[in-house]
C-alpha cells in the first residue's frame, strides 16, 4: 500500500490529471440514498435513528456539513451527478424526465479512460414514471446507453423483494433492496478487482422512499413510534447496515485503501416524520429551502484523505463529475460545457477557503444561488435572501435590508439562468438543438412495451395502506 500512497503523492505534485496511468487510478464508488434527510444520521444526533456505519465512514473521511443535492427531488439530482450540470440543462426538469443522450456523462468518460463501469439499483433517467420495475434491454435510455458496462437496475424506487433487470433479464430478489444492491455490487467488485481496469460502481438505493417496507428486525428499535415511522426509520437501519457491508467488503477484497467512496442523498427529507428528519432546517423534499436541498455527504479515500475532518465548504452533486475527472485524469473534452460544478480534489487534504464559483440551482421554475455565506432564492413571490452562517434555518429574509447584496446575487443568478435557457434549447450540443427523438416523460403502465406486464406489476408495486404521516414534529415517547 505504500506504493499506492507514494504514487498518489507524486501525482499531486506533478499534476494528477496528466500523470496517472490507468492502473494507478483509484476505484470509485458512488452511493446515493433516496429521500434521506440531512438530519437522518447518528452523527447529527437524530433522536431515534442510529447509523453506526455512516458514523464510522464520517469519522474516517471527509464529512460535509453543507452538501447539496442538485435539485429538491430525485431524477434531476441524478442528472447532475452524471453530468456535472444543472438538471434543467440536461432536460431532466423534474422526476421522471429522461436524460438526453447528447449529454456527456461521467460513466462514459471513465469507461473511455479504461474503467469497468456498473450501475446497481434505482435509475429513473429513462423517462418512465411510477414505482420501479425492470428496464428492458432495448430501452434507449437504459444505464448502458449512458456508459455503464453492466447494470442491475429498476426504472424508479425499489423496496423489499425487488424485481430487477440485469442487462434486460428480469431477476426476482428476496430481502431489503439496499442490502441486495450492495451484495450484487460486491459480487461485481470481487469478480473484477484483479483485472487491469479500475472500477467505477454506482449504487443508487431506493430507501427510504415510499412505500417503505422494513424487515421485522429493523422495526424493533422503533416499536413505540407510529407504524409509518417504524418502517421509514427501519429502512434507514438496513441501508446503514449495507454501508457497513460495503466498507467491510472493500477491506476484505484488499482494495479499500485506494477506493474513493462517495456517499450522499438525492434530496432533502420527507415531511411528516418530524423536523429532526432535516436537522431542524426549513423545508423538505420538493422545496428549495435548506431542508429540501441540503443532504448528508461523506467522502472516504484512505490513501488520500488520511486526516479525517468535518468541512463547512459548500459543495454538491454537481461537483462529483469535475472532481472525478481530476482524480482519474480525464481530458477536459470529457465534460460538456458549461459545467456548473467544480473539482473538490484540493479539499481532500486541507481547507481551501471560500468557494469561488457559487452553487446554482433551477428546479420547477424556482432558482437558488448559494455564494458561501449567503443564499438567494427566486420564487414566484419574488426574491429572498438569507445569511446561512448566522441563520441556517432561514428565518429572516434580508432581501429588503441588504439591497446591494441582494441585487448583486440577483444579477449573478439571472445571468446564469440565461445560460440555462440556452442549454434547455440545445445550444450546448454540436447539433445546436435537442435530439428530436428524445422520448417524452410518461408512466410505464401507459407505455405499450410494458402492456404484457402492466396488470401484474401494478399489483406488485401497490404500496401497503397505512395512515399518512402528519406534518410537524414527532414527539419523543
Amino acid at each position: 500500500m505504500k506504493t499506492v500512497v507514494t504514487i498518489l503523492a507524486s501525482a499531486c505534485l506533478l499534476g494528477l490529471s496528466s500523470w496517472l496511468r490507468a492502473e494507478d487510478r483509484p476505484h470509485i464508488i458512488l452511493v446515493m440514498t433516496d429521500d434521506q434527510g440531512w438530519g437522518q444520521t447518528g452523527y447529527y444526533g437524530h433522536p431515534h435513528l442510529k447509523t453506526p456505519n455512516l458514523d464510522a465512514m464520517a469519522a474516517h473521511g471527509l464529512r460535509f456539513d453543507r452538501f447539496y443535492a442538485g435539485a429538491s427531488n430525485c431524477s434531476p439530482t441524478r442528472a447532475t451527478v452524471l453530468t456535472g450540470r444543472s438538471n434543467d440543462r440536461t432536460g431532466v426538469h423534474d422526476h421522471g424526465f429522461p436524460l438526453r443522450l447528447q449529454e456527456k456523462t461521467v460513466a462514459r468518460a471513465l469507461r473511455d479512460a479504461g474503467y469497468s463501469t456498473a450501475h446497481f439499483g434505482k435509475w429513473h433517467l429513462n423517462g418512465l414514471r411510477g414505482p420501479g420495475v425492470p428496464i428492458f434491454s432495448d430501452d434507449t435510455h437504459s444505464p448502458g446507453a449512458f456508459g455503464f458496462d453492466t447494470w442491475l437496475s429498476a426504472t424508479n424506487f425499489i423496496d423489499r423483494d425487488p424485481l430487477l433487470s440485469r442487462l434486460g433479464d428480469f431477476e426476482q430478489f428476496q430481502g431489503d433492496s439496499s442490502e441486495i444492491a450492495v451484495d450484487e455490487a460486491l459480487k461485481f467488485i470481487r469478480g473484477n478487482k484483479d483485472g487491469d481496469q479500475p472500477l467505477f460502481v454506482v449504487i443508487w438505493f431506493g430507501s427510504p422512499h415510499s412505500p417503505m417496507i422494513a424487515g421485522e428486525e429493523d422495526l424493533a428499535p422503533f416499536a413505540e413510534l407510529p407504524e409509518g415511522h417504524q418502517h421509514h426509520l427501519g429502512e434507514l437501519v438496513a441501508m446503514d447496515r449495507s454501508i457497513g457491508a460495503l466498507r467491510a467488503g472493500l477491506r476484505q477484497a484488499g482494495i479499500a485503501e485506494n477506493t474513493l467512496l462517495w456517499f450522499n442523498s438525492d434530496n432533502g427529507g420527507l415531511p411528516g416524520y418530524g423536523r429532526e428528519t432535516v436537522g431542524g432546517l426549513r423545508g423538505n423534499k420538493n422545496e428549495i429551502y435548506e431542508g429540501g436541498l441540503r443532504v448528508p455527504g461523506i467522502i472516504e479515500w484512505p490513501a488520500v484523505i488520511n486526516a479525517p475532518r468535518v468541512t463547512q465548504y459548500p459543495a454538491g452533486t454537481v461537483d462529483i463529475f469535475p472532481t472525478l475527472a481530476e482524480v482519474a485524469g480525464l481530458p477536459a473534452s470529457s465534460m460538456l460545457q458549461p459545467q456548473d460544478g467544480v473539482s473538490l480534489r484540493r479539499l481532500f487534504e486541507k481547507e481551501i477557503g471560500p468557494r469561488e464559483k457559487p452553487l446554482l440551482f433551477r428546479h420547477r421554475e424556482r432558482g437558488v444561488i448559494i455564494d458561501n455565506q449567503y443564499k438567494l432564492l427566486a420564487q414566484k413571490g419574488g426574491f429572498e435572501l438569507y445569511d446561512l452562517e448566522a441563520d441556517p434555518n432561514e428565518t429572516e429574509d434580508l432581501f429588503a435590508s441588504k439591497p446591494e447584496l441582494g441585487a448583486r446575487l440577483k444579477k449573478k443568478y439571472l445571468m446564469w439562468n440565461a445560460t440555462v435557457d440556452a442549454s434547455v434549447a440545445g445550444k450546448d450540443y454540436p447539433e445546436g438543438q435537442v435530439d428530436p427523438d428524445q422520448p417524452e416523460r410518461r408512466f410505464w403502465r401507459d407505455d405499450p412495451v410494458y402492456a404484457e406486464y402492466a396488470e401484474a406489476w401494478i399489483k406488485m408495486t401497490t404500496p401497503p395502506k397505512r395512515e399518512r404521516p402528519k406534518k410537524g414534529r414527532l414527539r419523543r415517547r
